[in-house]
């Protein structure tokens, strides 16, 4: 879209319109009020919009073009920064070729000297011919790829101050890691652009004051002009689009819960899961159908006074359901069966139950040993976390204080008020050592940069102890992006050489020697002895049983009594 312009208000300028990209504004030197309109362009001059100016002069008979392409000051003052796509359309003087020039500076300070392009040449017949032996491409952002040791301004976030002596070397590497990795980054990129860099150091990355709506920290610097690039990488987040502009994911990582996996008696009742519930449902089945053919053998046998021959017995005990259904569960525990079939119908049952109880008791005992040596795999979730029996803590950072404190999604709010934050208001911020040292010892989750994390882990853990471990995001972010200010005119040339070191391989590189990947489980797993946990249910069944049982007694003694006292009034009123 091509928009005119002559004397006008600058609020015709296209300042809101959503297509900038692709608006071109052709304006006339000539015309009164146009050096009021280029004055209040502002970021238009250099961002997004395209401008075409021209000049024409009349002599009385004819107009002519603009003859002198160095009579026009304007240019000098405007903020036609490196960004800039302004083509204005002049003549030489010597060679009489209509020439269409740019002219750009890095900054607007009085100190950047501008520097002039000679896009291409005007023909009459065939149009602009590209200036091939200034010009290599009619990308703008492409082209000027030379700063000519112009001195950048990076931000960088510190947390330690240590870190300032070894960001050049990879002494504690795990320290401040995603700074780290970042200034070698921009440094790359201002050696591709011929700049030199100027850092400025910050203890936090920024974050809205709701008041002033102004963000403190790198943001903060950014914000207000004291910083042209955020030299630390920092999460992508929706109230941030409006103070920054994110180019590329720099640093390969992420916060996350780092947990070792529990042993699987630590979430599940493992006397439950050697069987599924088809198999359960065919014990009890079973045994029930064992009990009722057992008992309608044992009454056969006494109702026809069936005995071994050898001995007559005077006295007969019937034979209960619970009777049979006490010996079957008593095979089924392997205890034996304490009745005697005198019949061979009687003995195949018995025998028929020994045998095949003894197989299920075989297969139950063996998945009981693997199931308690198991790792859980039940927390996969921040609800699983949430409801399980795990302790959680975060590394003390800002942004681990902001983002837990803030966090308004129920589950992860709740996360904070039930496991983060203790009854007497403390808060399970910890330092990086000793939140690993938790995770070593087990049912502890830690909120941690991963790759900051493995590399302790890779020191301090046992071979054993590496397997097993799992991750659980809880920040819903994407990996950290690459800033810098607002509609900058460094945008495009940062961003293109950002690009760059990623698709060489020199970002991976810095990447992979600062940050440690999740260590490999090559030593297997260990030996794990059985702990109350492991035994809780059966304890559990044992303390149900010893309680009936005495529940049981208690009533028994009581009835006992109560009949004793009934007896007497029973005989007296019989008499």
């Amino acid at each position: 879209m091509s928009v005119r312009f002559g004397p006008v208000d600058t609020r015709h300028l296209p300042w809101h319109e959503r297509n900038q990209h692709q608006i071109v504004i052709v304006v006339d030197l000539s015309c009164p009020g146009t050096d009021n309109l280029l004055a209040n362009a502002h970021q238009l001059l250099y961002y997004r919009v395209r401008w075409i100016a021209l000049k024409s002069v009349y002599d009385g008979e004819t107009t002519k073009g603009w003859e002198n392409c160095t009579e026009y000051p304007l240019f000098d003052r405007l903020p036609l920064l490196i960004s800039n796509e302004l083509y204005y359309f002049c003549t030489n003087g010597t060679t009489g070729h209509h020439l269409v020039r740019q002219q750009y500076r890095l900054s607007t300070a009085n100190s950047s000297a501008p520097m002039y392009e000679t896009f291409g040449i005007w023909e009459p017949n065939e149009g602009v011919r590209l200036e091939s032996s200034t010009v290599r491409t009619p990308v703008t952002s492409v082209r000027r790829q030379n700063f000519h040791q112009f001195q950048l301004r990076a931000s960088l976030v510190i947390l330690h101050n240590e870190t300032l002596n070894h960001l050049d070397d990879l002494h504690d590497k795990h320290i401040d890691t995603i700074s780290r990795v970042n200034y070698l980054l921009t440094k790359s990129v201002a050696h591709a652009l011929n700049a030199t860099v100027r850092f400025s150091f910050v203890d936090t990355w920024g974050y809205r004051d709701k008041e002033t709506d102004r963000y403190n920290g790198m943001i903060g610097e950014l914000q207000s002009d004291l910083a042209d690039l955020g030299g630390t990488s920092m999460f992508f987040m929706q109230d941030r689009i409006k103070a920054v502009d994110f180019l590329s994911m720099t640093a390969s990582t992420r916060a996350s819960f780092v947990f070792r996996a529990p042993k699987l008696s630590f979430t599940d009742n493992v006397f439950v899961l050697p069987f599924d519930q088809y198999v359960w449902c065919c014990t009890v089945s079973f045994i029930l159908l064992s009990g009722l053919l057992l008992l309608v053998v044992l009454r056969t046998e006494q109702r026809y006074n069936v005995s071994t021959g050898t001995e007559h017995n005077t006295t007969t005990t019937v034979t209960g359901l619970s009777d049979t259904l006490l010996n079957v569960f008593g095979t089924t525990c392997q205890q034996g069966s304490f009745i005697e079939p005198k019949t061979a119908p009687s003995r195949c049952l018995i025998l028929l139950c020994l045998v095949v109880l003894m197989f299920l008791y075989a297969s139950y005992s063996a998945n009981i040993v693997a199931l308690i040596q198991s790792p859980s795999t039940k927390i996969q979730t921040l609800e699983d976390l949430l409801a399980s029996r795990l302790k959680t803590g975060a590394e003390d950072t800002v942004y681990n204080h902001y983002y837990f404190r803030h966090e308004t999604e129920p589950t992860r709010k709740a996360l904070y008020e039930r496991k983060m934050r203790n009854k007497d208001g403390t808060e399970n911020f910890l330092p990086l050592a000793q939140g690993v040292e938790l995770i070593r010892q087990g049912h502890y989750a830690f909120h941690v940069e991963r790759g900051v994390c493995y590399k302790l882990i890779s020191e301090t853990f046992q071979e054993e102890e590496k397997c097993g471990l799992q991750e659980m995001e809880y920040l819903k972010v994407i990996e950290p992006y690459y800033a810098v200010q607002k509609n900058s005119s460094f945008r495009e040339p940062v961003r293109i050489n950002l690009f760059k070191l990623r698709e060489f391989g020199i970002q991976g590189r810095e990447n992979t020697l600062l940050y440690t990947k999740k260590p490999r489980c090559v030593g297997g797993s260990s030996f794990i002895p059985v702990s109350i946990v492991d035994v809780w249910p059966a304890l559990i069944t044992l303390g149900w049983g010893y309680f009936l049982t005495i529940m049981m007694l208690i009533t028994e003694q009581l009835w006992v009594r109560l009949r004793t006292r009934l007896q007497p009034t029973h005989e007296y009123f019989q008499q």
